[in-house]
């Protein structure tokens, strides 16, 4: 009897929806606020030399996956370049990554829930993780379908927002914090308010923003037509980093002045309130709150695959890579819930502490996921000149830019020491490296 595999299920509609889901998560919705609080207006400009560092580690990663149809996610290519050792860590940290991610999203879907009930935030965070699992357990075409209108939905919100402040701003709308107009970005103590030091404190929130952006790449073993859709998923990227990211947060600036956007609340909320149509915070309310339900989503979908792919190369327990009569990882699913689930006891014994923890924690292990992608590239090129020359969808600039982009996000890790609520996030982290590198040997000299 043939053994089961993946099964490529998701078309280009989910794919590109996945890549757009995947650059636009609660980080955006609910972390700006705290960015915009710490930066100022200058958050702009972190934000766009973020996704610029990120476009070139996703053109690295496309070019890496579509080299060897066998390459199911990036611990295939780590293993095979960097060492297996990089495999098995990069593999369980993604994992760990996915696992941390997610907590935040539950943790925002109880803080949007309380706009409409007084529910505490971790029961709301139960709800939402036991109906994502079950609808992950029933197929990956579900999996598709779900990100393809959680995606649809807030691309819609954003572009309603770009459309709705652009014509504010134009007709000079007056709101109760004053007139929506450009000089609200200037007005308030300049470009950079709290100097070179806000702006570079800004950059810790604006990282997580686009955590998940990699999420495109975990879908290649189920992905129909990989070489056309995967290059056409990448490639929309700047536009996605433009529209979504600066052009969103541009107009919020100009509508209300940054100085009243309440740092531990969505800005999206606040400004959609200004309008003066009495259900528009309503509207936006559900629009983030699906938002964080569609990263919990991904977050369900990566680490399941993750597991699967740990445990196909023997770096996890084997059962992990058993798939059910849906062709989905049930086990490997089932264990990442679990450990999630960890998060909603977070959620009850620190509900004000929790957020800021776990996204500094998960903005350092994806720097790690990230530069891994980038040294692996870098080794790609110089072992496989055949493989790169052959390629048809060549990173730009390497190696160059690779050591470039490595150099900024070493610049990343110590501005995540900087601030005090999130320093403690940079002690944590190596405990786990740690305790993954002690993994390893043990796995090691049980082979």
């Amino acid at each position: 009897m043939p053994e089961k595999k993946l099964e490529r299920r998701l078309k280009n509609r989910h794919i590109q929806l996945i890549a757009i889901g995947g650059a636009i998560g609660t980080g955006l919705f609910l972390g700006s606020g705290k960015a915009i609080h710490l930066a100022g207006p200058s958050i702009l400009f972190a934000y766009l030399v973020i996704g610029i560092a990120l476009f070139f580690v996703m053109r690295s990663l496309g070019e890496l996956l579509l080299s060897n149809s066998s390459y199911s996610s990036f611990t295939d290519f780590a293993s095979e370049y960097v060492g297996p050792w990089a495999g098995f860590i990069t593999g369980w940290t993604y994992w760990f990554c996915w696992i941390m991610t997610a907590m935040a999203d539950i943790t925002a879907v109880g803080k949007y829930i309380q706009f409409w009930f007084d529910i505490p935030q971790w029961v709301s965070a139960l709800l939402c993780l036991l109906v994502l699992m079950t609808l992950n357990l029933l197929t990956v075409r579900m999996f598709g379908e779900i990100e393809f209108w959680f995606a649809i939905i807030k691309v819609v919100t954003i572009v309603a927002l770009v459309v709705l402040g652009l014509i504010m701003i134009f007709s000079g709308f007056r709101t109760d914090t004053g007139h929506a107009s450009v000089q609200n970005i200037w007005s308030y103590g300049g470009l950079f308010p709290h100097g070179i030091s806000g702006f570079f404190l800004g950059f810790q929130m604006a990282v997580f923003s686009f955590v998940g952006i990699e999420l495109v790449g975990v879908t290649a073993a189920e992905t129909a037509d990989p070489e056309k859709n995967l290059p056409r998923a990448i490639n929309s990227l700047p536009v996605r980093v433009l529209l979504f990211y600066i052009g969103a947060l541009f107009v919020i600036l100009c509508i209300t002045p940054w100085t009243l956007l309440n740092p531990g609340s969505s800005p999206f909320v606040k400004v959609f309130s200004l309008i003066g149509i009495p259900a528009a915070a309503g509207i936006v309310n559900f629009v983030v709150l699906t938002s964080a339900a569609s990263a919990c989503n991904s977050g369900l979908f990566s680490t399941s695959r993750m597991l699967y792919s740990l445990g196909r190369e023997g770096n996890a327990p084997r059962f992990f890579s058993v798939l059910g009569k849906s062709s989905v990882p049930d086990s490997a699913l089932i264990a990442s819930t679990l450990a999630l689930s960890a998060g909603v006891v977070l959620n009850y014994f620190l509900p004000d502490f929790v957020f800021t923890l776990v996204t500094s924690i998960s903005a350092i292990c994806f720097i790690w996921v990230w530069s891994i992608i980038l040294i692996s590239h870098i080794i790609y090129l110089k072992r496989r000149p055949d493989l790169a020359a052959a390629s048809k969808f060549k990173a730009p600039f390497a190696p160059i830019i690779n050591w470039l982009i490595l150099i900024f996000f070493v610049l990343l890790l110590i501005l995540i020491g900087l601030a005090g609520d999130t320093r403690i996030a940079l002690f944590v982290t190596p405990v786990w490296f740690l305790l993954l590198m002690a993994a390893y040997a043990v796995y090691k000299k049980g082979k």
